[in-house]
């Protein structure tokens, strides 16, 4: 009988698996020695740091979604079903239709922004982590005249530098507007620093002195009254606004809760090197879905797609698990609308940003392009 991966999550980390399996074992799948299923619950796929850009009128939708079922290798096969329960004990998953055995599991089923986190934000807040709040979020920018845009931010995340990106996106937008004066932008950040990686942090303390962007620490979003326009810092303290833009803190998917097998937010407890989950032999977690202290970003699962599928191999040749995941992460920084800068780092090397330039912008935006053969597993 086969031996059946099954990829639960048909996101970046899902596809660039699934994609990267089928190519490494051509051979086995086509003698039927081994089959790889992709259990989705989306259609389309959306290259989600394309909302950034979306949100400033610099791309559309179309322009960054694609048919998932034409991203996967001809010999994956791919099922458009909800998954309601992960069942470790019996190699089992269940969806809304039929359950499916495994010998592998592959969990890949991100992470989403919890608007429902505070009082009053939903109504309120506007956000670029979804299409739809990047479509509103754009709308509402190109006719704001002028008065205080809020940032406020909750961790865990995806891609920890994309409020940073906004920021200094929406600066230099008001510039070329020609009523930055007119325009007060504040960041706010839950702990002692404007980001958690201190080098990052360091960075852009010195670029927001530099373009007057206002910021405050120790910032913990409690309420938001929609209709007098203050949100709530945890202290008590009221902050007036005009724009309230959000990015809340971030849940694991409800399956990964249903199952009670992650944590209290929904992430799955994972060893930070092999990439198995804890407890779990068969069973590897990989992107948003972990628990590991690394950014949830597309990077991060690129890297960690190599280390979970050289593992499967290797497992199913009857040899060790023995590759090793680093912690390794890359992200360009929009640094503005034409300029950007990159960070990369690992468990062992802490992040250091480059100088900004026009040229690593449009390495960014041809990125957004290349993601379609990246996803595929091609590069």
């Amino acid at each position: 009988m086969a031996k059946r991966i099954i990829v639960l999550g048909s996101g970046v980390a899902g596809s660039m698996v699934a994609n990267r399996l089928a190519k490494s074992m051509q051979k086995e799948i086509y003698s039927g020695e081994v089959e790889v299923l992709v259990i989705g619950n989306k259609k389309q796929h959306l290259y989600q740091p394309g909302f950034l850009f979306m949100s400033f009128n610099e791309g559309t939708l179309e322009q960054f979604s694609r048919e998932q079922k034409h991203l996967l290798h001809p010999k994956v096969k791919f099922i458009l079903e909800e998954a309601t329960k992960i069942d470790t004990a019996n190699n089992t998953v269940t969806t809304t239709k039929q359950s499916y055995n495994y010998d592998f599991l592959v969990i890949a089923t991100g992470s989403y922004p919890d608007f429902n986190s505070v009082p009053g934000l939903a109504e309120a807040s506007h956000n670029f982590y979804t299409p739809e709040g990047a479509a509103k979020l754009r709308d509402e920018l190109f006719k704001f005249k002028g008065g205080t845009i809020l940032m406020t931010i909750d961790v865990p995340h995806k891609c920890p530098v994309a409020p940073l990106e906004w920021i200094f996106m929406a600066d230099e937008l008001f510039r070329d507007l020609g009523i930055r004066d007119k325009v007060t932008l504040k960041y706010t950040y839950p702990i002692g620093r404007i980001h958690s990686l201190e080098p990052v942090a360091e960075w852009a303390e010195a670029e927001f002195e530099k373009r007057g962007i206002e910021y405050e620490v120790f910032f913990n979003l409690e309420e938001v009254d929609p209709n007098k326009k203050l949100a709530y810092n945890m202290d008590g303290t009221a902050h007036p606004y005009d724009l309230l833009i959000s990015v809340p803190a971030h849940v694991g998917a409800k399956v990964v809760r249903d199952s009670n097998i992650g944590d209290e937010d929904g992430f799955i407890p994972t060893d930070r090197y092999s990439l198995k989950m804890i407890g779990q032999d068969n069973v590897y977690v990989l992107g948003d879905a972990t628990n590991l202290p690394v950014s949830k970003a597309g990077s991060t699962a690129h890297y960690q797609a190599d280390v979970v599928v050289k593992n499967i191999i290797s497992q199913i040749k009857g040899l060790p698990a023995s590759h090793r995941y680093s912690g390794k992460a890359f992200c360009f920084i929009e640094s503005g609308l034409n300029e950007a800068t990159y960070i990369w780092f690992d468990y062992k090397t802490p992040p250091q940003p480059m100088p900004s330039s026009e040229m690593l912008h449009w390495f960014k935006l041809a990125y957004n392009e290349l993601y379609w053969l990246s996803v595929r597993g091609i590069m």
